[in-house]
């Protein structure tokens, strides 16, 4: 059984309006910033394993893999699905609003690693998806939840938008702890801008990254 960790006073958001609704309409953008995309793929590259089943959870018409690595299999979620039907690295996917019902329809040890990005912060109930996943990910498979400073703040609960980025890093090590994942490590980087750019010293979207294993 899961451990709840959140206050119901930290779920509440902004805008109580279905999440299926305000996803409703594609968004074909990037929401991070180029640096941030940039150490998000070499993240991946460092971390994800050629032969791996790849859990893009919470995703959209972009995956950051790297280009030219051919993962097992790259398996998507998401709300909107004609950005998953945009998303050229999915080999499937499905919708889901987690809000509303947080089982994963996946088999039990289907997964080798998870991703999610810019996604913890929408999460009312991340103790239970957090569960879930244990089910869905193998033993000695990995969970990686990058995130910035940027969200759609009305869709976040309290939680994330009355924290820092130090308590946003705490608050997902704190669940995923209370559910059973371990080896917990973060990053918390600051970048620069590409191009141009850098040569005037221009901070990027700061990069942050919580991983944990499911021993």
């Amino acid at each position: 059984m899961f451990t709840e960790v959140l206050k119901s006073e930290q779920r509440i958001k902004d805008d109580n309006s279905e999440d299926s609704l305000f996803y409703l309409e594609p968004r074909f953008v990037n929401h991070l910033d180029e640096a941030f995309r940039n150490r998000l793929t070499k993240l991946y590259e460092e971390r994800i394993n050629r032969n791996a089943v790849v859990l893009d959870l919470m995703s959209s018409w972009v995956s950051h893999l790297p280009p030219g690595i051919r993962y097992k299999k790259v398996i998507g979620h998401g709300l909107n699905r004609i950005e998953l039907e945009s998303n050229k690295r999915l080999d499937c996917f499905w919708t889901q609003d987690f809000n509303s019902d947080q089982k994963i329809p996946l088999d039990d040890s289907s997964v080798d690693i998870c991703l999610m990005v810019a996604a913890w912060q929408y999460l009312q109930y991340p103790e239970k998806l957090a569960f879930n996943l244990k089910r869905v990910v193998k033993h000695n498979g990995k969970l990686i939840v990058s995130f910035s400073n940027r969200a759609f703040w009305s869709k976040a609960p309290r939680v994330w938008t009355q924290g820092s980025d130090v308590d946003h890093i705490n608050y997902i090590k704190s669940v995923l702890i209370a559910q059973g994942w371990s080896n917990l490590e973060y990053i918390a980087e600051k970048t620069k801008k590409s191009g141009v750019f850098s040569y005037l010293n221009i901070p990027g979207d700061p990069f942050f990254s919580v991983l944990a294993s499911n021993k």
